[in-house]
């Protein structure tokens, strides 16, 4: 079952969008010129809700609405963003599974026919989205994993990510494992008064840190071009 959180001004605006039909003989078009939607180009944070967790670091131990473990809130008790900077992991909290919640701005380009490509502003990091990508033995576990995407109807994007390091849901040393999984859901809609709306609803799966799937719903603003893109390296604190 998917399961949508998103604001009620945002979930009237949603329209469908008509799918592309590209087709080669039967072959599977390629996954740029078979998408229903455009959503390259550059999308700010539009931070509506949970502003104590996104935009600046929560303090140590506040860890409500999230489905914690024991062992979670163990891992969590014994953050310390100073051991983390000093042993390379600064960028815990930029994974997979919390890039989209982090205040930034995004820059969403095809890098190939079949692959799309999703840059942050904040943490500088990349993320690769593969259409119709082979199964290939995984590789070393990197921050943002490997992921697989596929175009759904009516204009919607799922994205599936696997085989990432361990990393942080929040800045405060809320942790997810290795083993997590990580499902998005990518739909753009139209913003009252002008302008689009990227809502990324983000479903994390952790058997180890997680009681039960951690859900959350992101949105960002479409801007004109990429003038206000500032490259800033991960921190902990």
């Amino acid at each position: 079952m998917r399961v949508f959180l998103i604001p009620t001004l945002v979930t009237l605006a949603l329209v469908a969008q008509p799918r592309a039909t590209a087709q080669d003989r039967g072959a599977p078009a390629a996954a740029k010129a078979s998408a229903p939607v455009d959503m390259t180009g550059y999308w700010v944070a539009f931070v509506t809700e949970d502003w104590r967790f996104r935009m600046i670091t929560p303090r140590k131990g506040d860890y409500q609405a999230v489905p914690m473990t024991e062992q979670a809130r163990k891992v969590a008790n014994a953050w310390d963003p100073g051991a983390d900077e000093a042993s390379g992991n600064q960028c815990k909290a930029y994974g997979a599974a919390a890039i989209m919640r982090v205040a930034a701005r995004f820059h969403i380009t095809w890098q190939d026919d079949n692959t799309l490509r999703v840059d942050s502003d904040a943490g500088m990091q990349t993320r690769l989205f593969h259409f119709n990508s082979p199964a290939a033995p995984p590789g070393e576990r990197t921050w943002q994993g490997v992921s697989t995407a596929q175009w759904q109807p009516p204009a919607s994007l799922k994205v599936a990510t696997a085989n990432m390091r361990s990393g942080y849901l929040r800045k405060n040393g809320v942790p997810y494992s290795e083993n997590a999984a990580v499902t998005e859901y990518f739909d753009i809609a139209p913003l009252p008064g002008g302008g689009q709306v990227l809502l990324v609803t983000t479903i994390v799966d952790d058997p180890e840190y997680l009681q039960q799937p951690f859900i959350v719903s992101s949105q960002f603003k479409k801007e004109a071009d990429g003038s206000k893109w500032d490259p800033t390296p991960c921190t902990a604190k």
